[in-house]
């Protein structure tokens, strides 16, 4: 029963994040990371009363998390504001509690994981939850008004109006949608408070005052600084993630020291050895069989990292040099009985031993072998490659030289960079896996440019043969080349040309990173992705809408795909057989933003389509349709009038009980929600002086007084939930 309420506990709006955004992200970011491996630290079993009690206490504290965000996005944003110090507090102690649970879970799981772990307590250890100086200063100013006891009036008071025109331009409440949010906000809050609760009052308050000045601070339109405001603090948030390729695959950490083992694999050398230590003779990643257990220091992303780490002013800490980490690895071997297998516990009784010869005997042995090395197993001339098994050694070399070759481009003639390019492109369309180990990235950069000079020639032929060399490395590589900013500029200009095609590939592969998404947006190539739909070339159609499918998962990125008025396209196309399944995930993306809901409700063929996935769809694609209804209902009870239909209930039990187990859960809850819906709309519970004026539908209602309820469906409806409600035999 613990774990089934556990799950319920979901961030439902975490892409709207009215206030704190800053702190929520960082929380939710460490959340999304430790939910991916509690499964693993579930499967390690861990016995004794300690390991259950740290598991126990992880949970609770990630529900705890996911229950603050979810207060940040649903509450009212003047409450919020005021009370900053205590969800600092909140953070802190969340922080502290996942941070002491992990490190003693650590000791308890098998090394891999164990690694995992540790990168993420590092983290932890580290973070911060910034503060917004403006939402401070905001709640400051209305804490300082509520101090003053103005009395109740109907005239202009100056100093109330100053201080909340001043709160409103710092919580974007400068819009009639935003107030009437804002006031909808309050009422829930209120309604959930008991008498006694002295927040009432003040909530009472809030509404006195939007009441009062609600149409002089809604006159203004800032969408687009909420936007830019938005991105610059998505951009200035928290310490910047570091690339992919920096990070260990054990401890998803940057590294300190990498190494390349026999694979091309490149790993901390802390992990790997530990790795080796326990006896493994495997990959860790591959989980091929090494010819040998030597390793190469990388010497060149060694350097990339400790540029990247100077720029920063970040200082990357060393394994060896962290108690909390050296002493899982000191543990005694009776130890190992409470979890559910170690690679080798006859190992782990020597771990320590091994690790000291290791450390002290390896580096003659490795400078030794390193000059052979390097010439014979290494590909390019940055030294980065072997081969990952001996059947593949002789097409990687040759592939390793062509990218040399290519690394060298602007050295030669055109015509022999061309030739260069046909070559490989011949070779790659040959042997589709000759480019599946790990490359330098110094081919990225010569292709980029071998692109732009095509482009200048006007010669279409190279520039398509450049585009689907550059392709075809990224889709069949095993790691993410590098690429900046400079680069995808240029590939997003390439949108509307002869390479259409290629370049919508290309970006599509750097969409599902999400290192490249805001750089994707950066450069201005949303509107051109959405003209590519107008085209009639229908194989373009369905790359588009992977890409703004990928975008889309991005939060900040959301707003701008709505802002680009892109929602009535999509709602069009949910009527395309071949585009409804990627319309009705991007439309669930984007559903946390007020604008989208509201689109949904209003368009009543949308709602048709919805209800045709919802019926035929995948079960994937019924998800989508169900989690999108449910954000639409949770925004106003009038709108679960659109959706009380015999064909949409019939099949939201449908999916309750047939579904994927993330279907079932939303049609459940859905199906709950409706369930409490009135014919008549509710009457308002706050009555009295102060709250007589709430009209939450006043901007709504008259677009749907034509829309009578199905009093047929209210009856199907109650036959339904009473199948539904009886236990299965």
């Amino acid at each position: 029963m613990e774990n089934n309420g556990a799950e319920v506990v979901e961030l439902r709006y975490y892409c709207t994040i009215k206030v704190h955004r800053l702190m929520c992200l960082e929380l939710k970011k460490f959340i999304d990371r430790i939910s991916e491996i509690v499964p693993a630290i579930e499967s390690s079993r861990p016995r004794c009363t300690s390991g259950i009690k740290a598991l126990c206490t992880l949970k609770i504290a990630m529900d705890k998390a996911k229950l603050l965000i979810q207060h940040c996005s649903e509450s009212s944003k003047l409450y919020l504001a005021i009370t900053t110090e205590r969800i600092v507090y909140r953070c802190e102690k969340i922080r502290k509690t996942l941070e002491v649970s992990l490190s003693q879970i650590q000791t308890m799981v098998p090394l891999l994981l164990a690694g995992k772990i540790s990168g993420i307590a590092h983290d932890l250890k580290r973070a911060k939850f910034p503060l917004e100086p403006s939402e401070e200063e905001a709640g400051k100013v209305i804490l300082g008004l509520l101090r003053q006891a103005i009395p109740v009036s109907n005239s202009v008071n100056d100093l109330e109006l100053e201080a909340v025109q001043l709160a409103a331009l710092t919580l974007k409440l400068t819009s009639p949608s935003a107030v009437l949010i804002e006031k909808r906000s309050i009422k829930r809050l209120h309604d959930k408070a008991t008498d006694e609760d002295p927040k009432k009052k003040i909530l009472k308050w809030f509404f006195y005052l939007l009441r009062k000045y609600g149409k002089t601070i809604g006159r203004y339109q800032d969408d687009d600084s909420h936007m830019q405001c938005d991105e610059t603090r998505a951009n200035d948030f928290g310490t910047p993630e570091p690339p992919q390729e920096f990070k260990c695959p054990i401890s998803m950490q940057v590294m300190h020291d990498p190494m390349i083992i026999a694979s091309g694999k490149t790993f901390e050398r802390f992990w790997i050895e530990q790795w080796f230590n326990e006896g493994n003779q495997t990959c860790p990643i591959t989980h091929m069989e090494l010819d040998n257990l030597l390793m190469t220091p990388n010497s060149i992303l060694k350097e990339l990292i400790s540029v990247w780490s100077s720029q920063q002013g970040i200082t990357i800490p060393d394994p060896y040099l962290e108690p909390n980490i050296s002493s899982i690895f000191s543990l005694d071997s009776s130890f190992s009985s409470s979890i559910a297998s170690f690679p080798s516990s006859v190992n782990n009784l020597n771990i320590q031993i091994s690790a000291v010869s290791m450390r002290s005997s390896e580096t003659d042995d490795v400078s030794e072998f390193l000059d052979d090395f390097s010439e014979r197993r290494l590909s390019s001339r940055h030294g980065q490659k072997n081969a990952v098994s001996e059947k593949l050694n002789h097409s990687t070399e040759s592939y390793g030289n062509m990218l040399a070759s290519l690394s060298r481009l602007a050295a030669h003639s055109w015509a022999s960079q061309c030739k260069t390019v046909r070559d490989v492109n011949k070779t790659l369309q040959e042997n589709k896996h000759a480019c599946h180990t790990s490359i330098s990235n110094s081919c990225v950069e010569p292709l980029i440019k071998f692109l732009k000079d095509a482009h200048e020639l006007n010669d279409v032929k190279e520039q398509k043969n450049g585009a689907e060399v550059l392709l075809a490395i990224l889709r069949n590589n095993s790691e993410m080349l590098l690429f900046d900013k400079d680069g995808i500029y240029v590939l997003a200009s390439y949108i509307e040309t002869e390479i259409t095609g290629e370049v919508l590939g290309i970006i599509e592969v750097l969409s599902s990173h999400p290192e490249y998404k805001s750089m994707i947006v950066a450069s201005g190539v949303l509107p051109s992705i959405l003209k590519v739909l107008d085209t009639k070339t229908r194989d373009f159609h369905s790359i588009a809408m992977k890409i703004l499918c990928n975008l889309s998962c991005n939060c900040d990125i959301g707003y701008h795909i709505v802002y680009l008025d892109c929602i009535p396209k999509l709602i069009q196309l949910l009527g395309d057989p071949d585009l409804a399944r990627f319309c009705i995930e991007i439309i669930k993306n984007l559903c946390s933003i007020e604008e989208v809901r509201f689109a949904v409700a209003e368009t009543s063929s949308c709602i048709s389509d919805i209800s045709q996935i919802l019926e035929t769809g995948t079960k994937e694609e019924q998800e989508h349709a169900a989690g999108i209804l449910l954000f639409v209902c949770r925004e106003h009870p009038d709108f679960c009038q659109l959706i009380m239909s015999d064909t949409i209930i019939l099949s939201l039990v449908h999916l309750s009980l047939n579904g994927n187990s993330r279907g079932q859960k939303i049609a459940s809850e859905l199906l709950h929600l409706l369930e409490n819906v009135k014919v008549d709309p509710p009457e308002c519970s706050i009555s009295e002086t102060d709250l007589s004026q709430l009209d939450i539908s006043s901007s709504s209602s008259s677009q749907y007084e034509d829309k009578k309820p199905s009093y047929r469906a209210f009856r199907f409806f109650g036959k339904i939930l009473s199948l539904y409600s009886k236990p299965s035999s």
